[in-house]
């Protein structure tokens, strides 16, 4: 995807709800971040967007109690300075920082806390990003401004990794249960939506941009850059060549292919992250809504584990890692990747073996037909279909592979490429076979477990399907059990035990083929910006973490509040020049998206000679889709 899950787009309808003015602490000339991107966002509301691009809006916008240290991943302090819990480990109380205000002065009290998570409580909907972190909790309280306690039936892992963004009441109480749906959150000309984050989105234009501007009420403090721009692109190359025009200040996602193009450029790093995702070829068990009423048109085959397992033996995952990653990644195994050492497990047992494949297809009663094609026991040929993300490089060149693999055990996969919003509304409603795409794993394992419980398939409302977490319809009760048993598991060490021994579950059972885990590849122009603060620090991804790290800390060069930039990861590398840039374009939109970060020094004309330094830092053209 790259995503935290598949992208769903609503129908937008306009709530009115109260805005809040841009902030008037800016610069005649403000300083501007630009960001390049190769997918838009799904959702601005955080009840809808699944994308990680989407995520990583929220988290920007809206602050959560806790976060995530950026330098291990283990849990610290947010929009709560504090937090305990009781002897019986069933009662948490979270103490706020003092003086905490929204962007539009209002101030964040308890109240907001509690009125996000009774949402998330009470709401059908609202549970389908945020459920797993309340299923334990029996009641939230505020004892007074500054103190919110949360009761939970049972001791739980998750009350320090309570990933949820807390919401002004005071704007959303206007939403309810039946707009929140379609609820676009999308601000009006001129305004900003009411946050608590470190940038608050001012402008969006959907397939090229999304702008931000700095948060004066940031409890951390005001950022070092005014204006935040994320602008999207269609392809790699469009993306790797706007960091070398100059028209963005970073590149995230980059392919391999693009990001060897950019090695050694003069004034650009180049940064392969280690990163928490992992793309899979996903099968459709049996498509069925949470009450096990079966939706869909999936092909029965795939309900056959032995088919499935076949098909993870004819995959050559070091070949995807070396062809499609360019050897920056690994071949995968289980759906907790390799960067949470603690918890993930390499049963290693399905590895590339063709001839074992044709030989369980054989034993299985999968004869081959004289086409080449298989014919199941019910006579029906294996001609599968396999969607994949027209909008994603490294999904439709995955979907080349696939097809030669399995065309080498006698399965015909039938490709059909469509964009992200499509092929989730395609999943939500079990209709298909199979499909390429992939998630970002959160720190705390609760989330991705979740996506493979019976509870998180697709569920009716007012006779509309609505797609929940589970994309491949996996249900077995075991692994239910298990869950529910991790989620009251407080001994880290024995929780983790119990996370792989689900994820062997999971494996065996062929609901996924993990193909790869892959590196962040990003690049940015260490010419013009310093202050990248890695997660983990000094090796982890510069963007889309789980905080806004490089977001609160970038500067540009030479600036007092300029940070130490996070060191190049193996194989990095940096040329930067003293100058840099192309000539500034004008923007249309009335968007500031550029900085002159030099000044024209003199123009002297004396017998003749005509001595001009100019410096200019080069804008970006936000209203052009390239």
């Amino acid at each position: 995807m790259i995503r935290r899950l598949i992208a769903t787009v609503a129908a937008a309808t306009i709530v009115a709800v109260p805005a809040a003015a841009v902030p008037q602490a800016q610069a005649a000339d403000p300083v501007v971040f630009t960001v390049g991107i190769l997918s838009d966002i799904d959702s601005l509301n955080p009840f809808t967007g699944i994308l990680a691009e989407s995520y990583e809006m929220f988290q920007l916008q809206y602050s959560t109690l806790l976060s995530t240290s950026s330098a291990d991943f283990t849990p610290d302090s947010g929009l709560a300075e504090s937090w305990e819990a009781s002897a019986d480990g069933k009662t948490w109380t979270y103490t706020l920082r003092p003086d905490l205000l929204w962007s539009d002065g209002t101030p964040l009290t308890a109240n907001d806390v509690v009125y996000t998570f009774e949402r998330i409580l009470n709401g059908r909907y609202e549970q389908r990003n945020y459920g797993n972190y309340v299923r334990n909790i029996t009641s939230v309280k505020a004892t007074d401004d500054r103190t919110v306690v949360m009761t939970t039936s049972e001791p739980s892992p998750i009350m320090e990794r309570l990933a949820v963004y807390i919401l002004p009441e005071h704007v959303w109480s206007s939403v309810d249960a039946k707009a929140v749906k379609s609820f676009a959150n999308e601000p009006e000309a001129g305004q900003t939506l009411v946050g608590s984050g470190p940038f608050l989105v001012v402008e969006r234009r959907t397939g090229q941009f999304i702008r931000m501007v700095a948060n004066d009420n940031f409890y951390k403090g005001r950022p070092n850059v005014d204006e935040l721009v994320f602008r999207i692109y269609n392809n790699p190359d469009a993306l790797g060549q706007a960091l070398v025009k100059g028209e963005i200040d970073i590149a995230s996602g980059l392919t391999a292919d693009v990001f060897s193009t950019l090695e050694g450029q003069e004034g650009i790093t180049t940064y392969a992250g280690s990163y928490a995702g992992f793309n899979e070829l996903a099968f459709n068990t049996g498509a069925a809504l949470v009450d096990g009423t079966p939706i869909g048109d999936g092909n029965p085959h795939m309900q056959d584990q032995k088919v499935r397992l076949a098909i993870s033996h004819a995959i050559d995952r070091q070949q995807m890692v070396d062809r499609i990653l360019d050897g920056y990644g690994a071949p995968g195994s289980t759906f907790i990747p390799p960067l949470y050492s603690t918890l993930h497990t390499d049963p290693g047992t399905q590895g590339y073996d063709p001839a074992l494949a044709n030989q369980i297809l054989d034993d299985a009663g999968y004869a081959m037909g004289p086409d080449g094609v298989r014919i199941g026991p019910d006579g029906v040929p294996m001609k599968y279909r396999l969607f994949v993300r027209s909008d994603s490089d490294s999904s439709v060149k995955s979907g080349e592979y696939f097809k030669s693999y399995l065309a080498a055990i006698g399965i015909e996969a039938d490709i059909k490429p469509v964009d992200e919003n499509a092929l989730f509304e395609i999943i939500g409603r079990g209709e298909f076979d199979m499909f390429e795409w992939g998630w970002v794993v959160e720190p705390d394992p609760d989330y991705q477990l979740s996506t493979f419980t019976c509870g998180k398939r697709s569920y009716e409302d007012g006779g509309e399907i609505y797609a929940d977490l589970s994309d491949s319809f996996f249900c077995n009760e075991e692994y239910d059990a298990l869950y529910a048993e991790q989620a009251v598991t407080t001994d880290q060490a024995a929780r983790a035990e119990i996370v792989k021994q689900m994820q062997q579950i999971v494996y065996d059972n062929v609901a996924y083929v993990v193909t790869y885990y892959y590196d962040n590849l990003e690049a940015y122009r260490s010419d013009r910006f310093e202050g990248f603060v890695g997660q983990p620090e000094g090796s982890g991804s510069l963007l889309f973490q789980y905080g806004t790290y490089s977001y609160e800390n970038v500067a540009p060069i030479g600036s007092d509040t300029g940070g130490e930039t996070a060191a190049p990861s193996p194989g990095a590398s940096e040329s930067a020049d003293a100058g840099g840039g192309t000539a500034a374009e004008e923007t249309s939109g009335g968007s500031s998206t550029g900085l002159i970060i030099g000044l024209v020094i003199a123009a002297l004309v004396i017998i003749g000679l005509v001595i001009a330094l100019v410096r200019m830092r080069s804008k970006s053209s936000q209203d052009s889709k390239e």
